[in-house]
């Protein structure tokens, strides 16, 4: 079933991209991976903890090394993203050359703070509403070099959105 298809899904934190991701998995029956799970098992620690210690610009680095060790590794049809994984240049490049479409849940701002307000998971970038605002302000603008655009509706439940994808872009 489309086997040949691979997608990444970007986005800002909270718009959805891991449990959409699980979703369009299930639906195409296929493999996927999360990237911020996938760091936090290969590092033994927690994202929050990097960020923390080390500084954002070391995790991006150990991000970059983790996302180059998933797609040597891994045939996964459904990679999750993490929120700043695509603003890296060379994040970009590495998925393009591994022959990914990059596909970006886009959705405002209220939507996402929402949801990172009612997540588990903890969000070292998002823990101040401006910056967080800020941030979503700044990651827009390369987000929309994705291949692909999705929009997130607040109507639209993670399955309806995996869904949709899957019409739209495997169908």
């Amino acid at each position: 079933m489309n086997k040949g298809k691979r997608v990444c899904l970007t986005g800002f934190m909270g718009v959805g991209k891991s449990s959409v991701g699980r979703h369009l998995a299930q639906i195409l029956r296929s493999d996927r991976i999360d990237l911020d799970f996938f760091i936090e098992k290969n590092e033994k620690r927690k994202i929050a903890a990097i960020i923390d210690t080390e500084g954002e610009s070391t995790y991006r680095k150990i991000e970059t090394a983790n996302l180059r060790k998933l797609l040597d590794e891994t045939d996964a049809q459904v990679i999750s993203l993490g929120g700043g994984t695509w603003t890296v240049d060379s994040n970009r490049e590495l998925i393009r050359a591994k022959g990914l479409t990059s596909i970006w849940l886009e959705s405002t701002f209220e939507h996402c703070w929402y949801n990172i307000k009612f997540s588990h998971k903890e969000r070292p970038l998002a823990r101040d509403k401006s910056k967080a605002m800020q941030l979503f302000e700044e990651r827009k603008k390369i987000y929309c070099l994705a291949d692909w655009h999705f929009i997130v509706k607040a109507e639209y439940s993670s399955y309806d959105i995996a869904r949709l994808i899957y019409e739209e872009y495997f169908g």
